[in-house]
């Protein structure tokens, strides 16, 4: 068996140019950069008879339709010889990132946009230079892995008591139907009866090294997405800028960092309750103060603690990946067996009810008299209201649509990853995955451990909800956020099993 050899590559794809920024129902404008956006790629080479792997990582909200396809393009290039199929793309999910899409270049109320189509060039320049890069610059090497702790997610539903919950839910939900969730609901209403989900503290971390052993880069798993400042109106990568930063310090700046998000669908690194307590710590550790009384979406305030928050998750995290490294480094591997897979899943589509059609053509109609007006509201009212008016007629537009979709076809196929390196796997989703999925693959998995990489494959988006979770509605779990099934996870599970099983059965 071939020594393994390893190549990084990065590149920043930020810009001060004015450009939309998804992960918001209403349309906002960036406003400069707050910390560089980068695109992260490592190149795994098993050597002769073994596959080849690029991940990369993007601080990206999703993964926009068609981009992958472009990408393998634009690398082809540059470079023919370097396997399309061997890209395995993933987003950090940060809510303060640009589209990639076709954006129009006035906004509502006429403020300027940069073309989402210039950004677009311009991130798959750089996104298939840093592929170049880490392809070009393979190295004999070796890899170690290991897992460590790190609280950074927290169950992000907020369950209620049913019925009395269900009683106050008079008013008309035109985003998603009322139910007895609510994601980031408030706690401290007397009807909170507890978290949907609990939480996942769990810290997969793979490094890698050169031939003289000295650490060249780390992947680091985290199931949570990166969603700290999805209010700022500057672009940043929220709490993974701190965790670079952090990593620079302890192991120095050479040291490459490349971002995973687990499954973390119902996950967020926000606390609930337990708001006042966390103020009077980060005002005694990091001396950043703000009233949590105060805090509303943008204002210093939310600025403030959205800071002191990334510096916490950031500690934790880094702190993790060093007790890691102190153990994990007595095992380096030069020589392992690299395996990789792509299959298309036929995933069950989540179906609309003829209720919910009507209801989504009750919406339409509604909406029709509730169009925004720019008289008597700033240039920055209107923008928001116009653009939250479209979000609500896009979405119940999408039901109809979707409606059609499921009597044409009941599965969607699409296309996934699994990964061998050595006695660690990988698994791809491009959805938002519940993290019950993640721990029913983890815990009959064949391999010592398995990294699950969610949001990894276009065009994704959607939320993969649990049984428990639609039953109980709300945001993330209702038919405008559901392409797939709860049936389409746990037929997910199965079918990444099934192919790690047959992974594994070739090492003996």
């Amino acid at each position: 068996m071939s020594v393994v050899k390893l190549g990084w590559g990065r590149r920043e794809f930020s810009t001060n140019d004015p450009v939309s920024m998804p992960g918001q129902m209403q349309l906002r404008i960036s406003e400069g950069i707050h910390d560089p956006l980068y695109v992260t790629a490592l190149c795994v080479d098993g050597g002769e008879g073994q596959d080849q792997v690029i991940f990369l990582a993007c601080d990206l909200v999703k993964i926009f339709p068609g981009i992958i396809e472009e990408l393998q393009e634009a690398v082809a290039a540059l470079r023919p010889e370097i396997p399309g199929d061997a890209i395995i793309m993933n987003v950090t999910h940060t809510h303060s990132s640009v589209a990639l899409d076709k954006t129009p270049e006035r906004s509502p109320d006429g403020a300027e946009i940069f073309p989402g189509e210039k950004s677009r060039q311009h991130f798959l320049k750089m996104a298939s230079e840093a592929v170049v890069e880490a392809w070009d610059s393979r190295k004999e090497g070796g890899l170690a892995f290991g897992y460590g702790y790190a609280v950074v997610g927290h169950s992000r539903r907020v369950v209620y008591f049913k019925e009395e919950k269900l009683a106050q839910n008079t008013e008309r939900q035109f985003m998603t139907p009322a139910g007895y969730a609510v994601m980031y609901g408030k706690t401290n209403d007397p009807l909170f009866s507890h978290y949907e989900a609990g939480a996942d503290h769990f810290l997969n971390v793979m490094y890698t090294f050169d031939s003289a052993q000295k650490l060249t880069g780390v992947v680091v798993n985290v199931p949570c997405p990166s969603q700290l400042s999805g209010q700022f109106l500057k672009l940043t990568a929220d709490y993974w800028h701190d965790v670079r930063q952090r990593v620079a310090e302890e192991f120095g700046p050479d040291v490459y960092v490349l971002p995973q998000c687990a499954a973390a669908g119902d996950i967020a690194p926000v606390i609930l309750h337990y708001k006042q307590a966390e103020s009077r710590r980060m005002r005694l550790k990091y001396g950043i103060d703000y009233d949590v009384s105060q805090i509303r979406n943008g204002n210093p305030h939310y600025y403030a603690r959205s800071i002191a928050q990334r510096l916490d998750v950031a500690e934790r995290i880094v702190d993790g990946v060093k007790e890691v490294y102190a153990w994990a480094k007595k095992d380096i591997k030069t020589q392992l067996p690299v395996r990789h897979k792509r299959v298309v899943m036929p995933l069950e589509r989540r179906k609309i009810t003829e209720e919910e059609r009507a209801w989504c053509e009750e919406n339409l109609e509604l909406l029709k008299d509730m169009e925004p007006q720019p008289e008597g509201m700033t240039a920055e009212e209107y923008r928001v209201a116009k653009s939250r008016h479209n979000s609500k007629v896009r979405r119940n537009t999408g039901g109809l649509t979707r409606y059609q979709d499921v009597l044409e076809g009941p599965t969607l196929d699409i296309p996934a990853h699994m990964v061998q390196i050595g006695e660690v796997a990988f698994a791809t989703t491009r959805t938002e995955l519940f993290m019950d999925f993640m721990h029913r693959l983890q815990a009959r998995s064949p391999f010592i451990q398995t990294f699950v990489i969610q949001l990894a494959g276009a065009p994704n988006g959607s939320y993969l909800a649990t049984k428990r979770a639609v039953e109980a509605k709300g945001y993330s779990a209702s038919m405008f956020c559901n392409i797939f099934s709860s049936d389409a996870g746990q037929y997910w599970v199965e079918r990444t099993l099934e192919i790690l099983n047959e992974m594994k059965a070739k090492d003996e």
